[in-house]
């Protein structure tokens, strides 16, 4: 949808907009990545917390230089691209917002609700690398306008969003202790949130202008 509003002038700004774009979300999974380690491999938070920091700062001085120049690109090329300035103004928050919920995690980990050595970790250690991996390939299909992918990813990101759900419904109803309960669910609602941005991102692969930016609701609410 958005590399086609690319044609004529102003294409080359735009160009670079869509590659900090695609790095922030390099960020963000570098930020997932170390959030994760520090909740569920037993990193000590101490150690990793600056490197999430510095991280994160560059994910949002990233976001307000796009808008600085979306603004910019505005004021020189008028409505000839607004579309893809809308666009752009859209997702990036829901890019700046998936390194908000990797420090959530990190939170909960410095907070000493790390999820080392349980039961569940197996589980809970394949969707962490299944969101990880996601955030990459929802780079790729955004940055490549890859209809098909997209659509995979947001059905797979429908699907576990389902199962997050339904496993912060069963810690609600379970007798285990809030040290163990609480964190999990934290942890399940962060992890819906981030493939909620990510869906919100391939959206505007997928969906007409006035349609972005409603695949972080249920799928009951859009």
């Amino acid at each position: 949808m958005v590399r086609r509003f690319f044609r004529g002038s102003g294409e080359q700004q735009l160009e670079h907009v869509q590659g900090m774009l695609l790095e922030m979300l390099a960020n963000d999974r570098h930020s997932f990545d170390v959030a994760t380690a520090a909740l569920l491999d037993g990193a000590e938070p101490s150690s990793v917390g600056e490197d999430l920091r510095t991280t994160d700062s560059k994910v949002n001085e990233a976001e307000r230089a796009i808008r600085r120049e979306l603004m910019v690109h505005a004021s020189v090329h008028g409505t000839s691209q607004i579309s893809a300035i809308l666009v752009y103004m859209s997702i990036v928050k829901d890019v700046e917002r998936i390194g908000d919920y990797a420090k959530n995690i990190f939170d909960v980990a410095a907070r000493g609700g790390g999820l080392t050595g349980d039961g569940d970790r197996d589980e809970v250690i394949d969707y962490r690398d299944r969101i990880s991996t996601m955030i990459t390939e929802a780079a790729s299909a955004f940055g490549n306008e890859d209809r098909a992918a997209a659509e995979r990813l947001i059905r797979e990101g429908d699907e576990m969003q389902d199962i997050f759900d339904a496993r912060v419904a069963k810690l609600v109803e379970s007798e285990r202790p809030g040290r163990e309960s609480v964190p999990r669910a934290l942890m399940y609602r962060y992890f819906k949130r981030i493939v909620g941005h990510l869906m919100n991102l391939l959206s505007a692969v997928v969906m007409p202008l006035d349609l972005l930016d409603y695949f972080d609701e249920n799928r009951a609410d859009r």
